[in-house]
C-alpha cells in the first residue's frame, strides 16, 4: 500500500505544510489542531438543554472535500486561525484570520 500523499517513507519525511497568516508556511509540528472551525456557541448556554450542550460539544461534520478547520501556531505566533484543507488530498487550499470569513473557493483551487 503506498503512504499518504502528505507522507513519503525513507529518511526525507515530508510534512504538512501550514500558511500561518502571521508568520507564512511553516511545518506542521509548529501547530496544533482545533477542531472544526465557524462553530457558533450558543448564546445563552445555561438555557440550552442536556442534548442541545452535547450536539454543540461533540457533533462535529466529518467532510469528504475541503473542510474548514482551526489551526494554533503553537511554536511560533501563538495565534489561532482558520485553514481551508482537502480531507482527501490533505493539500491545504487556503489560510485566514480567525473571525475573518472564508475565502470564497473556485475550481481552479480545487483542482
Amino acid at each position: 500500500m503506498a503512504p499518504p500523499p502528505w507522507r513519503t517513507e525513507g529518511e526525507n519525511i515530508e510534512m504538512l505544510v501550514i500558511p500561518c497568516p502571521h508568520c507564512g508556511p511553516r511545518c506542521e509540528i509548529e501547530f496544533s489542531y482545533g477542531g472544526q472551525a465557524h462553530i457558533a456557541r450558543p448564546s445563552d448556554p445555561a438555557a440550552v438543554d442536556d442534548q442541545e450542550w452535547a450536539n454543540y460539544v461533540f457533533l462535529r461534520d466529518n467532510t469528504k472535500g475541503v473542510f474548514l478547520e482551526r489551526w494554533v501556531h503553537t511554536h511560533g505566533c501563538r495565534k489561532w486561525f482558520n485553514v481551508a484543507r482537502h480531507t482527501v488530498t490533505y493539500e491545504v487550499l487556503a489560510s485566514y484570520e480567525s473571525g475573518k470569513k472564508p475565502p470564497k473557493l473556485t475550481l481552479e483551487t480545487l483542482v
